[in-house]
């Protein structure tokens, strides 16, 4: 607002420690339905060094579960997504892997796991995950969001206990079934324990959320 004192940063002052941001060095693994969401928050939040990994490409169900743009089309996710980042903010640093992660790949210190497999989320972790200073994963299915942090020392015994065999999941991937209002609610409270975090506040091990029946239990 011309005339006033109000920067881009300044409603969020005391929620978002901005010089934690700026050397920190933030991976997002997966940009599909909650990882486009992901990235997009961290843009917003002031994020400075942004890697995002995926292998897909954007196709017309991906407009309304994931909020991707018709002119997304045929593009690789990954630089659909660096777009949409550089019309937030064009000074990120965003590097665009467009694979499948592997183990060797450049990992940040703060590791946004969206993946839509057990199988896959358990080769992350073992290879990057655990080291990292701040890991979040993020799954859904429909309108059943669940959110698993390990940050400092909090939660990286408990992790991998949730871990379990593919059979035993819910049934489908997390792509399965999806609404846009679902993905983004559970980035928002990925992103919410990252601030924690970056605040030195307590985070959140183990965090369930049915929207279908209001009920949260942590």
């Amino acid at each position: 607002m011309s005339g006033s004192n109000h920067t881009r940063f300044s409603r969020q002052e005391g929620l978002v420690p901005r010089e934690r941001l700026e050397f920190l060095a933030i991976s997002v693994i997966g940009v599909g339905a909650i990882g486009r969401q992901v990235a997009l928050q961290l843009a917003s939040l002031g994020a400075r060094q942004l890697t995002l990994v995926d292998f897909d490409e954007v196709e017309e169900v991906n407009t309304t579960t994931q909020g991707y743009l018709q002119e997304d089309l045929g593009k690789s996710k990954v630089l659909a997504t660096a777009q949409a980042i550089s019309r937030i903010d064009s000074s990120i640093e965003v590097s665009q892997i467009c694979a499948r992660y592997r183990p060797g790949l450049p990992v940040g210190d703060a590791i946004f796991c969206c993946v839509d497999s057990i199988a896959a989320r358990g080769a992350i972790w073992r290879s990057a995950g655990r080291n990292a200073q701040f890991w979040v994963d993020g799954r859904m299915l429909g309108e059943v969001i669940r959110v698993l942090t390990a940050a400092g020392d909090e939660g990286r015994d408990y992790y991998p206990t949730t871990l379990f065999a593919q059979a035993a999941a819910m049934t489908g991937a997390c792509t399965a079934r999806g609404v846009i209002y679902t993905a983004a609610i559970a980035a928002g409270l990925m992103t919410g324990q990252f601030t924690r975090w970056l605040r030195g506040l307590p985070t959140d091990n183990d965090l369930s959320l049915n929207l279908l029946a209001s009920e949260l239990s942590v």
